[in-house]
């Protein structure tokens, strides 16, 4: 009986340490026009424009008004063309499907459609943004991952 015990007490703990390790990253697949400083991101609202971006997906939401619901595309409709994704501001959004709740974020976010002051994944130099194959350092950053076969993280440097 002790035995089934411990072993019962090994798997529950084996099963919330599993649990507390198991922290999602998305930084690969986010694109290079994200803000910096999100490890896991689901959706971005872009303000100026009223549109969402869910990104493992990777698609745009936006609201057809002659078919009077939200739809999606891989790319921005035509009339935001000129749109700078690099420079506007985008609100990272905790939920899975935000444009179902689009006048709050509306009304909330509306003021930031001027913003220009968040820095762009593509600009960062911080390292844990290479593995994002839209990142400069990319290339660099697979390299070093080949040469010390993945260990220690590209941080392989010889003492002196």
């Amino acid at each position: 009986m002790r035995y089934l015990f411990v072993v019962i007490t090994t798997l529950f703990l084996a099963n919330i340490s599993n649990a507390q390790l198991n922290i999602s990253f998305n930084l690969d697949s986010q694109p290079v026009w994200g803000p910096t400083g999100y490890d896991y991101v689901e959706n971005y609202y872009l303000p100026a424009i009223d549109v969402y971006y869910n990104v493992p997906e990777n698609r745009y939401y936006f609201y057809d008004s002659g078919k009077r619901s939200w739809i999606y595309s891989s790319h921005l409709p035509s009339r935001y063309s000129n749109y700078d994704l690099y420079k506007s501001y985008k609100v990272v959004v905790k939920e899975q499907k935000p444009w179902r709740n689009h006048k709050s974020y509306k009304n909330k976010y509306s003021s930031y459609k001027d913003r220009h002051d968040q820095k762009p994944i593509r600009d960062s130099r911080d390292s844990k943004y290479f593995v994002n194959k839209g990142h400069p350092e990319h290339s660099k950053w697979i390299k070093e991952q080949k040469h010390d076969n993945g260990n220690n993280k590209g941080k392989n440097k010889k003492k002196k």
